[in-house]
């Protein structure tokens, strides 16, 4: 998926065995993040039970930028370390590393 849809979330459309499926992807989806689409995998052979999709995500990384998105992204970048909001999933905080230091 798009960088945009993984940051800003919204639905897209997935091929499954019997289609097309909707798949809602929420804000912020990470590389990696696995959603589970119920009744939409392989048959059981002995129980004609219909078993899950799963879906991993995959954020794809933009190449071959031209000027302006250059541009336009190393504002966003300068706005996210202005604001006092943590951004990325992996950074802790002093207090979340001691927890983890002392837990």
């Amino acid at each position: 998926m798009s960088f945009a849809t993984a940051a800003l979330g919204r639905d897209v459309e997935i091929p499954t065995l019997d289609g097309r499926a909707n798949l809602k992807i929420p804000a912020g989806t990470q590389t990696g993040k696995v959603f589970r689409l119920r009744g939409k995998g392989v048959r059981n052979v002995r129980s004609h039970a219909t078993g899950d999709l799963y879906c991993h995500a995959s954020v794809e990384t933009p190449v071959n930028l031209n000027k302006r998105q250059k541009e336009l992204l190393e504002e966003l970048e300068a706005s996210l370390r202005e604001g006092s909001a943590r951004h990325n999933p992996r950074e802790q905080s002093w207090v979340e590393k001691l927890k983890t230091f002392l837990g």
